[in-house]
């Protein structure tokens, strides 16, 4: 095959953004200029939850996991000096996806751009957010809404865009089989469509049109045999779908378009070098198979579980990429797998099994109606703590983690704190001061922007009524309304909504049989309980802040019920006061508190504060997350009894720990008893 007839290599990208829209700028245009094809913006937990820098939620999250856009002036100075309309732009946005579309639609209205041409993807799949994700704002019918308006908006209005990604990725990271995510993902294309076509804002002969432009966003990880049959299982599900459920004929039309995230739930803080031929099999997985390929693929730098990823790390997974399309022969043949019998017989399997909970979810009712039962959620988390069984058990196993331990020095982490970005703290006020500086002067020159006022009301009566809801929005957008504003007024109309946590549910994962670890765990539980003269020993397991991964609090509260604990989780975003008056009201014994995003330096000690003045500081607290190592030692200085970070993968051993912690605080003798 000569040069000429190689297949096109893959949109590649990096998940990049973070502490403000000109810092993240400057990334971008650097990260084109190293060959990057496409963006992809990741967006701070505020502005993807719909609060402004200066809610109280908002606390310490400004710019950690992304870019706080709070208006269109932020929008602008993200973009500066990058053509919108030669781009290719995936935002990972959800609840507030319409928002941020605005944003970006206006500003590339500015630059000139033709808006026809404009060629990208919003994430905007809010079935996800409920079960694994949790950046979730609106119930499930409103936020169902939010997206069917968007998705007629585009196909009629930005034909090259692609208003919806919906994502098994996240599915996946929350535990999901392979089956689970097939089903799920699907289950919810579904019901999107089912939305779609049933408001009456597409035409007939245009339904096609809109099944071209649905996308997915999917997750790869090491099995990757598995993961590449997978893909090819998609395919097959989906052309039958839009085949047979929506009638559309044309076959380029059906065709399953995906971009891919490789795992970021497999990388390993312990010898983290081993990420990297982690990555790298995750990356042949969607790619090694022409009729399953993935369009769009993006990796995860090796340090991820240690921390943020510095410019250099994010450069090497494009790297990565680049010489897997440039330098090796992959791209000059037909598909590699057709023919194979084992293959076959693989998708076949997953193709009967997903079809089998598809219609389990459909007799449901669907999708939503499997979320507001909890069915999807319980599940999920119940298969997460059977895998997190199996690599406690030894049956998974984990280069590094639970077998091969010893190891040489390892260089590049020999200056841990080195080896992460690190967010400036000051960067919050600062932001928080720009947004005041702009709700002052957005209608002076040089912007005059209109009052938002009437905007706002407009977008509040569209809400209530039956209007597509963008070109209210895109107003908002040009009066320059607030990242918060926007929301708030969507709340006032819509509420909001606290998904099912799906721990109680969850069936026992590891059981007590006499001389396993869960055993004497729960011995030390009923041994403990017994000496402070308590029917049972109760933990409260809290999520502060808008950090919405919520799956290692759900396997901690999931093991410590099991373990004998009576346990408290109110589930994800709350604030350092609701976490404190509900341990004093509860009377617990211990508080967990699990923060992935980075923002643990300042709601931990927060918590700690409000304890002591609560007359409870005495409550021994344990800290659990992607927590640096020198973070680590400043909350313990500040009084944490214990930090906990993805190299403790031995959950039983953690809850043995807990225990340990509250013998401590209470002044009992330590106990004799192995955890």
């Amino acid at each position: 095959m000569t040069e000429r007839q190689k297949d096109r290599p893959w949109l590649m990208r990096t998940y990049a953004g973070h502490s403000t829209a000109e810092a993240s700028n400057e990334l971008y245009r650097r990260n084109l200029a190293k060959g990057q094809t496409g963006l992809s913006v990741a967006f701070d937990l505020p502005t993807q939850t719909g609060y402004d820098p200066d809610h109280i939620l908002a606390r310490g999250e400004v710019g950690r996991v992304g870019v706080p856009v709070s208006h269109l002036g932020d929008m602008r100075r993200l973009f500066q000096d990058i053509p919108l309309e030669q781009m290719n732009t995936s935002m990972t946005i959800n609840a507030t996806a319409m928002w941020l579309l605005a944003l970006y639609q206006v500003v590339a209205e500015e630059q000139g751009a033709d808006i026809t041409q404009l060629q990208g993807t919003t994430q905007n799949d809010i079935v996800k957010e409920y079960l694994s994700r949790g950046t979730h704002v609106f119930p499930p019918v409103p936020s169902l809404r939010l997206t069917t308006d968007m998705i007629t908006y585009t196909v009629n209005h930005i034909p090259k865009w692609n208003p919806i990604n919906i994502c098994s990725y996240h599915l996946q990271e929350a535990g999901a089989t392979p089956v689970q995510e097939i089903a799920y993902a699907m289950s919810t294309a579904i019901a999107v469509l089912d939305a779609v076509f049933a408001s009456g804002q597409i035409a007939e002969e245009r339904k096609g049109d809109v099944v071209a432009r649905i996308s997915f966003f999917v997750n790869a990880g090491v099995r990757f045999i598995e993961e590449m049959c997978k893909m090819r299982a998609f395919g097959r599900i989906w052309d039958k779908i839009t085949r047979e459920r929506y009638g559309i004929e044309d076959a380029k039309q059906r065709r399953f378009r995906y971009g891919v995230q490789v795992n970021s739930l497999g990388l390993t803080e312990a010898q983290p070098e081993n990420n990297i031929q982690r990555i790298v099999l995750e990356m042949l997985a969607v790619t090694l198979s022409k009729d399953a390929r993935a369009r769009a693929v993006q990796l995860p730098a090796w340090n991820e579980a240690l921390g943020l990823p510095r410019p250099w790390d994010q450069q090497w997974s494009l790297r990565m990429q680049q010489v897997l399309a440039y330098e090796s022969d992959l791209l000059e043949y037909a598909d590699i797998f057709e023919g194979s019998h084992v293959i076959e017989a693989k998708v076949a399997s997953l193709v009967e099994d997903s079809l089998a909970e598809m219609d389990r979810i459909e007799e449901m009712g669907g999708a939503m109606a499997a979320v507001e039962s909890g069915y999807l959620k319980s599940q999920l988390v119940s298969s997460h703590a059977e895998r997190r069984a199996r690599i406690e058990g030894g049956t998974d196993k984990i280069v590094g983690v639970n077998i091969f331990e010893t190891t040489e020095p390892n260089p590049l982490t020999a200056d841990l704190d080195g080896a992460i970005h690190t967010v400036d703290p000051a960067v919050e006020a600062r932001v928080v001061g720009a947004l005041q500086n702009w709700r002052d002067t957005r209608y002076q020159p040089p912007f005059n922007h209109p009052r938002p006022c009437k905007a706002l009301e407009r977008l509040k009566a569209a809400a209530k009524g039956t209007d597509n809801l963008m070109e209210a929005t895109l107003e908002c957008a040009r009066a320059g309304v607030t990242t918060g504003e926007w929301s708030g007024a969507l709340r006032e109309v819509f509420g909001e909504f606290r998904a099912p946590t799906g721990v109680s549910s969850a069936p026992v994962a590891v059981t007590a049989e006499e001389g396993t670890a869960m055993a004497l765990v729960r011995r030390k539980v009923e041994t403990t309980a017994r000496d402070l003269g308590v029917g049972k020993l109760r933990f409260l397991v809290g999520k502060p802040g808008l950090d919405g991964h919520s799956n290692g609090a759900e396997q901690i509260a999931v093991r410590a019920r099991d373990a004998g604990f009576e346990v408290v989780y109110q589930g994800i975003r709350l604030t350092p006061e609701e976490i404190v008056a509900a341990a004093v009201a509860e009377d617990v014994h211990g508080v967990g508190l699990s923060i992935l995003s980075g923002s643990h330096a300042q709601l931990v000690p927060d918590v700690l504060e409000r304890l002591r003045e609560a007359g409870a500081g005495d409550i021994p607290v344990i800290a659990g997350g992607i927590i640096p190592n020198a973070d680590a030692q400043l909350l313990r200085a500040a009084g944490v009894a214990a930090v906990f970070t993805p190299k403790d993968f031995d959950i039983t051993g953690i809850i043995g720990r807990i225990v340990d912690e509250i013998r401590k605080a209470n002044k009992l003798d330590p106990l004799e008893v192995p955890a």
